[in-house]
């Protein structure tokens, strides 16, 4: 799907879930009595580093106290350094929870859509660090936007493997077209509403 189309979409989108971002604003704001939104960095097109914004689900730990939590608990530690998530990640809001399960703590990314640094359907956007694991695949997985949405988060999220998640990706790349990007966008509603594979 052509990126200025997917632009035009995320624009009225926002528009349209305009109201329903700024509850789920409100909410956090009270909860947290901090910032309801983040930025994180991530690599984009063409390796180019951008901020992408999600809601915030998460409360914020020192990088020494989260990294004796994984010195404590293996188990822990060995999912953080298959997949870069934990199922059972300590930080987790309960409303965050329920937030990630439905993925509207990725509603601000429709901003970062709006603005070209991402598009609305694509490989899963990684930082720096995550880059390592893509090997010789990196350069051809960054030739196209990062996405909101993609063929690996309608295939199972966080249920697969890291290397399952780089070759769905590639294959994506490989094999991008309007027809797929349709079939993956039907897909979204229904995993969404599933909320199979996130946290």
């Amino acid at each position: 799907m052509n990126y200025t189309v997917q632009r035009v979409l995320a624009a009225i989108l926002l528009v349209m879930l305009l109201p329903l971002m700024t509850g789920i604003y409100l909410v956090l704001f009270i909860t947290l009595r901090n910032n309801a939104i983040f930025g994180g960095i991530r690599l984009g097109w063409h390796k180019k580093e951008f901020t992408i914004w999600k809601f915030t689900t998460m409360r914020r730990w020192r990088p020494r106290r989260f990294k004796q939590y994984l010195d404590n608990n293996p188990e822990a530690m060995q999912e953080w350094k298959s997949s870069h998530k934990l199922e059972n990640d300590p930080r987790l809001l309960k409303i965050g929870r329920i937030m990630r399960r439905f993925s509207m703590d990725e509603l601000p990314q429709l901003w970062n859509v709006v603005t070209g640094e991402m598009a609305l359907i694509g490989p899963r956007p990684i930082v720096e660090e995550e880059n390592k694991r893509y090997g010789k695949y990196s350069t051809q997985l960054h030739s196209v936007k990062p996405g909101i949405t993609g063929l690996w988060q309608v295939s199972g999220r966080n249920l697969l493997s890291y290397h399952r998640r780089i070759a769905i990706n590639l294959y994506y790349v490989k094999n991008r077209s309007l027809k797929l990007d349709l079939w993956i966008i039907y897909k979204t509603f229904a995993a969404v509403l599933g909320g199979r594979g996130a946290y």
